[in-house]
């Protein structure tokens, strides 16, 4: 009998383990901004940076980038009641930045899963999970627009391609998306 080993901490999870608050948020397959839309009165995307910068290791190994080499990286805040919900975290390479997606690099405070979710040509890798610690650089991106810092903030992401081109698309869901709303 073989025994699992247990995986490092940076490594991301195929199912998200105690997450019971946020789960029904990080297992949904649907476009996250479809459904922001439906449960906020007001939904917005407010512009963080966009920048040509290194991945994380992590990113640049699922996107099979060489660790020297630079990507698009978007960062934006999406907005539910004027309330911060999701620090969403996109890296697009360069290469995936042509043909159909040649626009992707100016969306401004259009929501990018508003144009992935259009084109029903775009493939999805399945969503995998992580409960990011205040040491991962994630969280402390995600954590800046926080009054309150929680002990750790949960993300999903995943890859979606089309004709050979990926973006990797992370969210991480800030606290006050599990509260009601008005």
């Amino acid at each position: 009998m073989i025994k699992d080993t247990p995986q490092p901490r940076y490594r991301w999870l195929i199912r998200p383990l105690q997450g019971r608050d946020y789960q029904c948020w990080l297992i949904d397959n649907g476009s996250l901004t479809a459904r922001l839309q439906k449960k906020y009165q007001t939904f917005s995307v407010h512009p963080l940076t966009v920048k040509y910068a290194k991945p994380i290791q992590d990113e640049a190994s699922l996107l099979h980038l060489p660790i020297d080499k630079t990507a698009l990286v978007r960062e934006v805040l999406l907005l539910g009641d004027g309330q911060p919900v999701v620090f969403a975290h996109s890296v697009l390479p360069r290469n995936s930045l042509r043909g159909a997606w040649c626009g992707l690099g100016r969306l401004g405070n259009k929501p990018l899963g508003a144009t992935l979710f259009a084109n029903p040509k775009v493939k999805r890798t399945p969503l995998s999970y992580k409960k990011l610690s205040s040491n991962h650089a994630l969280y402390q991106h995600a954590a800046k627009y926080l009054t309150v810092k929680p002990a750790h903030l949960w993300a999903r992401r995943s890859v979606f391609s089309l004709n050979c081109a990926n973006i990797l698309v992370t969210e991480v869901f800030l606290p006050y998306i599990i509260t009601p709303s008005i």
